[in-house]
């Protein structure tokens, strides 16, 4: 199967490191975020990975080069103007494929094991939900079972972790530019034919100089 970081965001809140850092290279215990991505994926038996970017994206390419330090092969997708999650997914599934592939978040920190997500899903998508972190109390969707629903009554909330398994065909009908991956998600969701599962271990999603600080404290504990 196939990866996907994205890599493409401003990083508008941890600024003024990422005036001149593209956010997935800010470092986090000395190792700059995307860093720790692509050594789970090699340890997991990812080896061809697919790394969109925008802001100051040169910087992640000379950074990482084509990912044979790394033991695997990087392609870019470069979208000069950003595209959103769904946009900049869309613009790479020519580098994808047509089977199942993985996407992450490559402002995210997290020691879940990738190994454990496969091609082989019944729907369109599987979401990966961490608990609710204190600065998105109510969540985004429910885990009833395996299927993923949006905006069931009377029940408990989990937040979408950035880290997914998604279909091509998921994206049929779109048109190239500047789209949100929600929408296609939720109307999958309706359809029934979004699974998921609850994460186990830990998460942060790196989008303020505090969080990148809780980070940096749960990777140092573990080493």
């Amino acid at each position: 199967m196939k990866a996907m970081i994205l890599a493409a965001g401003k990083g508008e809140r941890m600024r003024p490191l990422t005036l001149t850092t593209p956010k997935p290279l800010v470092r986090a215990g000395g190792v700059p975020l995307i860093e720790y991505h692509l050594r789970a994926l090699a340890a997991a038996g990812f080896t061809d990975i697919v790394i969109n970017h925008a802001w100051l994206g040169q910087q992640i390419e000379d950074y990482l080069g084509d990912g044979s330090r790394y033991g695997v092969s990087i392609q870019y997708s470069a979208e000069g103007e950003p595209l959103e999650t769904g946009g900049g997914i869309f613009r790479a599934l020519p580098l994808l494929g047509d089977e199942a592939f993985l996407v992450v978040n490559g402002d995210i920190w997290t020691d879940y094991d990738f190994s454990v997500l496969h091609p082989s899903i019944t729907g369109l998508a599987h979401l990966v939900l961490a608990d609710n972190p204190a600065h998105h109390p109510t969540g985004d969707f429910s885990l009833i079972g395996d299927q993923v629903r949006d905006g069931q009554p009377d029940t408990a909330t989990l937040t979408y972790s950035g880290i997914a398994v998604l279909h091509p065909q998921l994206f049929d009908g779109c048109s190239a530019g500047a789209f949100k991956l929600a929408p296609l998600l939720r109307k999958a969701m309706a359809d029934g034919q979004v699974s998921g599962e609850h994460l186990k271990g830990h998460w942060v999603d790196v989008g303020t100089h505090e969080r990148l600080a809780e980070a940096e404290t749960l990777i140092e504990a573990s080493r």
